[in-house]
């Protein structure tokens, strides 16, 4: 276990290279809506929402880019301390509790947990998560696919991830809780079973 505590995990460079506070942008960017998330518009990728059937909400965006996905989820947290070290941790215990492997190291964001996580048919899927505290939220990223092992793909991933917007509104809410992300005007819901 690392002694981070309760320091906030974010790049050095936050506040200009992101992931950012809605009430930090300067420049205007045509973006996707998604309520706690915005992202700028592109064309080499592919948009999700995943959606828990029990329930119907909306629970995380996953965005695909040529052979590698990364899902994206906002929290809410303190506005002093950061969540991301906690968060890690206990995303390690789970994953070791399940049999899986899981190796700690430092990325361009921070730290960053590197996971073998069990499937269900005895093999196992490959997962790096990674996260950031922001002011008052936590960005958190699960990143699959061709980018675990590929540098050029890895960075075009860190840098969709960085261009995140996060809108965590003024109502109060709960350390950790999922801010809402929700299906941008005009798009098709479809329900994942």
């Amino acid at each position: 276990m690392d002694n981070y505590g309760k320091a906030k995990s974010q790049p050095i460079d936050r506040l200009s290279g992101g992931p950012f506070d809605v009430t930090e942008l300067v420049q205007v960017r045509p973006t996707i809506d998604f309520g706690a998330i915005q992202l700028p518009m592109r064309d080499d990728v592919t948009y999700k929402l995943e959606v828990e059937s029990s329930t119907n909400k909306i629970v995380a965006l996953t965005v695909e880019h040529k052979g590698s996905t990364l899902q994206l989820q906002a929290f809410s947290a303190p506005g002093a301390e950061g969540v991301w070290h906690e968060i890690r941790a206990s995303l390690e215990q789970s994953i070791l509790a399940q049999g899986g492997k899981t190796e700690s190291v430092v990325g361009p964001l921070g730290p960053e947990l590197n996971a073998q996580i069990p499937t269900s048919d005895g093999g196992t899927r490959l997962a790096k998560f990674i996260g950031v505290d922001g002011p008052k939220w936590f960005l958190r990223g699960v990143i699959t696919g061709l980018a675990l092992g590929d540098t050029l793909s890895m960075s075009h991933i860190i840098e969709i991830f960085r261009s995140a917007v996060v809108v965590r509104g003024s109502s109060p809410m709960p350390p950790k809780e999922l801010l809402e992300i929700v299906a941008p005007s005009g798009a098709q819901k479809s329900v994942s079973k």
